[in-house]
């Protein structure tokens, strides 16, 4: 299930494993995979990789902070 991997990516980034986060959000080859893809980014500092992939994900580039980013991104998975 594709909203299975992408909590556990959320799990592994709130754990502070970003790479692993950021491997099995690749996976996940939907908006919500480029959803979650773009808050990793912007996360990381790499606004310019993140804008590209919230536009893939169909989302306005997030500007609030992460915590509650991630909070967005967990409530749509679950």
């Amino acid at each position: 299930m594709k909203n299975d991997r992408l909590l556990k990516a959320l799990e592994l980034d709130k754990n502070g494993d970003w790479e692993a986060a950021h491997t099995l959000s690749q996976e996940v080859e939907d908006a919500n995979g480029a959803w979650l893809h773009a808050y990793l980014h912007r996360k990381e500092g790499d606004l310019g990789n993140a804008a590209y992939w919230y536009s893939r994900a169909g989302k306005p580039v997030a500007n609030d902070n992460l915590e509650e980013e991630w909070q967005r991104l967990f409530t749509e998975f679950s």
